[in-house]
């Protein structure tokens, strides 16, 4: 889930910016330290967006720079386990896709897509259902449940977070309309069955 948050941090200004606007060099110090990275007890930075309060600044002597007490409100995903989440499918492989969750991608097991033997069509970058014939494929939007999380918060890259749609309301935008479909047709026999008796 995404949050908007206020939070505090101490920034150093380097002495070749101090003649610049505070405010906007405190944010962009800010953007470059956080965006992308990995906090346990905050989450995955997606934007620092504004710079709220600026204290008073600290010299610390050997160093030019000046360090400042700061609020700040930023943007940040906070994944759980269990959480439902939607993305978009970036890539596809024979053992699955990865699914971008924004600022970080998640795996998406070919055994964690349908309970379906899953074929990989190369050619097409698709993963494809044996029997329903249903597939995932690059640039679909999907619905799938978060089964494991490890972020690592000194290399976001090699953070390992696992996604499972073998669940009803999970899926592909397209298979979920379809189901939908599927429930109102059922829904119109009953109401049909109903009336003729």
């Amino acid at each position: 889930m995404y949050y908007k948050m206020k939070l505090a941090d101490k920034v150093r200004v380097p002495p070749n910016r101090l003649g610049e606007e505070l405010k906007k060099v405190i944010l962009e110090v800010l953007q470059d330290q956080l965006e992308g990275s990995i906090d346990k007890e905050i989450g995955i930075f997606i934007a620092v967006t504004r710079v709220a309060d600026v204290g008073e600044g600290e010299i610390i002597p050997g160093d030019g720079a000046v360090y400042y007490d700061v609020e700040f409100e930023s943007v940040v995903l906070r994944l759980g386990l269990q959480e439902v989440i939607e993305g978009l499918v970036v890539e596809t492989t024979s053992f699955g896709a990865f699914v971008s969750l924004g600022p970080i991608d998640a795996m998406l097991h070919v055994s964690q897509i349908s309970d379906e033997y899953i074929n990989y069509d190369e050619k097409n970058a698709r993963l494809i259902c044996q029997e329903s014939k249903r597939f995932i494929g690059v640039g679909e939007s999907v619905r799938a449940r978060v089964v494991t999380l490890s972020l690592n918060e000194r290399e976001p890259r090699d953070s390992k977070i696992g996604l499972t749609m073998r669940q009803s309301g999970l899926g592909t935008g397209r298979w979920l309309e379809e189901d939908l479909q599927k429930e109102k047709d059922k829904e119109k026999e009953k109401g049909g069955e109903r009336g003729s008796h």
